[in-house]
């Protein structure tokens, strides 16, 4: 007879430990590889034609070379260089053509032929302006109210398609096939370098610029190429291009963008499946459809330009991003430092080949289009297809897999083979009617034991951490991903080997696989529904997953019938068919006795049983089990029967039969291969799609409760994906040798340990805090502000280690402006950003605060209106705003382009104005509608007028710039005394506020 492990694929420990685990090695590793690596840029610095990958390391490092914000002089500084930048690249370009400059100025004819040799137009746009609105968070609750002048800088490139006609100028309308839009924006935070945010946007274009203008890579269509002002306030510049001739003229557009400091460009919005495509040819494609849809549901807050260019223009287009980690985002490790040449080069090769296939497409981009589902598939491969046509394939596994397994199981019952929840089978003989035992039942309810007990283990687990160090998934997400699923491994194993212990069964991994289908099948009708009634599609990889799933369960349905007929096995261990009496009936029919072997007794040659006279023990040994008869509790292999428990089997084992310890006789028929297919069916698709979800979604929100996001979220991610990506080897996990498990638990113990006592913060993964200042203009109170977590003391502890906090009083409160965060003042250093004679001693430097900020009111007194008219202005700053007590329903800047009231004002009304100017310390003009306003009415006799009713509130300028030190000493001192695990960054759109009360 063969040695128990003569197959190396059968379903026995050895060769299941050793393929599942290798398996899940070579699938995680991978998966971590693809997710944590950047592809290498090419070595040459020349990889496409016109790219310099030397060019756009060093523009990147111009550009992160020091705070620019819209309301910063180095902004006007990062403006001028871009313009000479462009010059220089439209100049290399236009090497060899040469023409009279002045004629081009003078004549359009002239300058029609020569614009189908030169490459590009630049437009410097310096009066465009805009007046918009933000909704509050409910329709009826007020919101904001926004004007904004523009400072853009557009280069379009005209397409082989295009007309040669400068149509911008002369009012007509742009080509009627339109073109392209490649957008980013030149401006940062006040408190960071904006390397990835949006510096290497920025530099992007820079080069897309040069392929585009370089000899034989003209674009089919035209491309617009937006240097835009003003995003990180509102999304200010992409609104004032709404209002440049250029915004009538794309169709579709690319937005690149920034939400983290290096690593890959993840493309992780799209508005349909046809520009989607477009970005499929990229080398390195690196995107999910479930960022999408959390941006459709209002999971992410956040916004871009993407929906400026979507809602108020209407373009089709996608939104490239940088999107980790997010600790850097907004700080000083926003810069070139943190970054690198590889993540240049991932969003630079992305975005030329995606422009390039979006330009040689021959769709026009109107209209609506289709919803669209895509994933990448190891960062080499996209896969994208119609929403629609995932919604069919789910609908049609919902019908198919359980139609398919009624079907088999009919077939299975018609040929006599359906041994699954069979309890016994009638014989008939010469006493009569015999029940002969199956055993079908046993192992039916071990599965929802084994889940349910696991994931409640890592339920609890995720309890206890967000309990005791709720932060440490902020710089360790890794340790609770390993402790996460080494603990349900283990428990998983534990449970099912204990369970397979007490009642063996052959039926275990095929009663696993259909609660498996049942599970899933609940989980696939919720996707499909969400597919249909809210177009997400975000749960694409719970679809193939449950296609697994059921081809799993179809292999596993169709082992049944390499089982002998229910009849014929009764038949024949029937005690009469056997010529025994019915006394020994319970012996005949017993299921297979686990009998202990030694390693000496397996190398014996076998002998014949019968050798050993019936009803006389075997001598006692050292090795003999202490329950002679029963099995031993080990993880054995398969054991040949000792005829004195079992004469039965010991027949089947005289003909070459042999079951696994202590299952079911009949199984000695199943064939020992078909798991390894089941698991590969199982492991590979889904792991792969699952893994790459969840390293995404990890990256994602791991650290966003610095913004104030719930905690629990990426803990209850983690142990809902930690179930995901086990299960495939749930139905396998009773054949495992103890030897990978226990290590798990040495892994889990290790990693608990570490996960409830380590200090969660370090200097690369920065707990983020928000400064701000505000001045009381009028009584020289300054208030310095830090807002944070409100888990734990960190908070408290960071701004007790500033100096100018001892001896203060310090107040925390929830924070209004960042919910779900605590913010702590104190009176703390005066600021100097207006420049101001240095001081008088004995005279406060509050007193010298008055001439910051100056404005008058007055109100209106030939109308019925409450209408009032503001003048104010700051000094050294373009940036300011009116808050209002109560709502106001209307108002208008001087010089602003005319807008419907509906674009201008919420439906709630606005409790703020915010004004932002081109020219550094311009004086606004604005007029104010508030209250009951429109004619006045009669009652009676009398003539009464509308209700005149007050306005109060506060007029407030803001100053951004942190480049030089000394300016906002509050905010150096902040950066100087922190704790080196703590990273500023600006809680609002001014680093200080000045404001002065009014009252009309």
């Amino acid at each position: 007879m063969k040695r128990p492990f003569s197959n190396p694929i059968g379903f026995t420990p050895l060769p299941v430990t050793i393929i599942c685990t290798l398996i899940y090695i070579v699938l995680f590793v991978t998966l971590l590889l693809t997710h944590l690596v950047v592809p290498s840029a090419p070595k040459t610095k020349t990889p496409v034609a016109g790219v310099n990958l030397t060019e756009a390391w060093l523009d990147l490092q111009h550009i992160s070379g020091g705070f620019h914000p819209y309301n910063s002089r180095r902004n006007d500084e990062i403006r001028d260089w871009l313009l000479r930048r462009i010059d220089r690249i439209l100049a290399e370009s236009m090497k060899g053509i040469m023409f009279d400059r002045a004629r081009y100025l003078h004549d359009a004819q002239f300058r029609a032929s020569i614009a189908k040799q030169n490459p590009a137009v630049v437009f410097s746009d310096v009066s465009s302006n805009v007046t918009f609105s933000c909704e509050g968070k409910n329709l009826d609750e007020p919101g904001v109210s926004i004007y904004f002048e523009g400072t853009n800088i557009m280069v379009y490139l005209p397409g082989l398609e295009d007309d040669n006609e400068d149509w911008w100028n002369t009012g007509k309308e742009p080509p009627e096939k339109g073109g392209l839009l490649v957008n980013a924006h030149y401006d940062s935070v006040s408190t960071g370098y904006g390397a990835s945010d949006d510096g290497v946007g920025v530099v992007t274009i820079l080069q897309i610029i040069k392929h585009f203008t370089s000899k034989g890579h003209k674009p089919k269509k035209g491309i617009v190429a937006l240097f835009n002002n003003g995003e990180e306030d509102y999304l200010n510049g992409a609104q004032a291009f709404r209002k440049h001739p250029l915004s009538k003229f794309p169709k579709a557009f690319l937005n690149l963008e920034g939400a983290g400091a290096g690593g890959r460009a993840v493309m992780f919005r799209s508005t349909d499946t046809e520009v989607t495509r477009a970005y499929q040819k990229s080398k390195h494609p690196f995107a999910s459809v479930l960022s999408g849809d959390a941006f459709k549901r209002g999971i992410i807050k956040s916004e871009t330009d993407y929906r400026v260019f979507t809602e108020k223009l209407g373009l089709h287009g996608l939104d490239l991003a940088f999107f980790e980690p997010r600790a850097r985002y907004h700080t000083d490790q926003d810069d070139a430092k943190h970054t690198s040449i590889d993540s240049i080069w991932h969003m630079l090769s992305a975005a030329i080949t995606t422009l390039e296939a979006l330009s040689s497409d021959n769709q026009s981009f109107d209209g609506k289009g289709s919803d669209s589902v895509w994933f990448d598939l190891f960062g080499q491969i996209l896969a994208v297809f119609r929403l629609r046509i995932l919604f069919a394939l789910s609908v049609t596994l919902l019908v198919i897999a359980p139609l398919t397994h009624i079907i088999i199981g009919t077939v299975l019952y018609k040929v006599d083979k359906l041994y699954i929840c069979g309890r016994k089978k009638q014989v008939r003989n010469s006493e009569g009617e015999e029940s002969v035992l199956l055993h079908g039942w046993k192992g039916f309810f071990q599965y929802p034991l084994l889940i349910v007990l696991a994931s409640a283990t890592n339920v609890g687990l995720t309890f206890l951490v967000v309990k005791l160090n709720p932060c440490i998934i902020y710089s360790s997400p890794y340790a609770v991903w390993s402790m996460m699923l080494s603990a349900w491994a283990f428990v998983a194993w534990f449970v099912s080997c204990a369970a397979d212990f007490l009642r063996p069964s052959a039926l275990t991994r095929l009663y696993s696989l259909l609660w498996l289908s049942c599970i899933s099948w609940i989980i696939l009708l919720a996707v499909t529904v969400l597919e249909k009634r809210q177009h997400i599609a975000g749960g694409y990889f719970l679809v193939f997953y449950f296609a697994a799933i059921f081809l799993a369960t179809t292999i596993a349905f169709l082992e049944l019938f390499g089982l002998p007929r229910k009849s014929e096995y009764a038949e024949e261990v029937s005690p009469c068919h056997n010529g025994q009496t019915p006394s020994h009936r319970s012996q005949s029919i017993s299921s297979g006795q686990r009998l202990a072997l030694s390693s000496e007794e397996q190398q014996r040659p076998e002998t014949n049983n019968e050798e050993q006279p019936a009803g006389q023990d075997e001598e006692a040994t050292e090795t003999t089990s202490l329950l002679r008869h029963d099995r031993q509790t080990t993880f054995a292999h398969y054991r040949h029967q000792n005829p004195e428990t079992n004469e039965d089997e010991a027949k089947d084992e005289s003909k070459g039969r042999k079951v696994y310890l202590g299952e079911q006789a009949w199984s000695w028929s199943l064939p020992t291969w078909p798991w390894v297919f089941q698991f590969l069916l199982l492991s590979i698709i889904p792991i792969i799609m699952t893994g790459e979800v969840a390293l995404f979604l990890t990256s994602s929100v791991n650290q966003t409760l610095a913004d104030g996001s719930s905690i629990m979220l990426p803990h209850f991610a983690i142990a809902i994906f930690t179930i995901l990506l086990l299960v495939p080897i749930s139905p396998f996990i009773h054949r495992y040798t103890p030897h990978i498990p226990v290590f798990l638990l040495l892994i889990f113990i290790g990693t608990l340990i570490y996960n409830l006592v380590a200090f969660p913060f370090s200097a690369n993964n920065r707990l983020k805090v928000y400064f701000d200042q505000h001045v009381d203009l009028d009584t020289g109170i300054n208030t310095v502000s830090l807002t944070g977590i409100k888990e734990g003391s960190f908070l408290k502890d960071i701004v007790a280690s500033l100096p100018s906090t001892a001896g203060q009083e310090i107040s925390c409160v929830d924070s209004t402006v960042r919910v779900g965060l605590q913010q702590c003042s104190w009176h703390g250093v005066p600021p100097k950003v207006v420049p101001s004679p240095p001081p008088v001693l004995g005279i406060p430097p509050q007193f010298g605060y008055t001439d910051w900020l100056s404005f008058n009111i007055s109100r209106a007194t030939n109308t019925t209106r409450n209408e009032a008219y503001f003048t104010l202005s700051g000094k050294n700053s373009r940036a300011c705003k009116i808050e209002f007590d109560s709502p106001i329903s209307d108002f208008e800047v001087k010089g602003a382009a005319a807008e419907a009231r509906s674009e201008k004002v919420p439906k709630g009304g606005s409790k703020e104005i915010r004004l932002w100017s081109r020219r550094w310390e311009k004086p606004w003009h604005v007029k104010v509608q508030w209250g009951d306003e429109g004619p006045s009415f009669a009652v009676g006799k009398k003539k009464q007028q509308p209700r005149r009713q007050g306005l109060n509130g506060r007029v407030v300028c803001l100053w951004s710039d942190a480049n030089v030190s000394g300016v906002i000493p509050a905010l150096d001192e902040a950066w100087k005394f922190v704790p080196a695990w703590v990273a500023i960054s600006k809680a609002k759109d001014g680093l200080v506020e000045g404001s002065k009360s009014f009252l009309v």
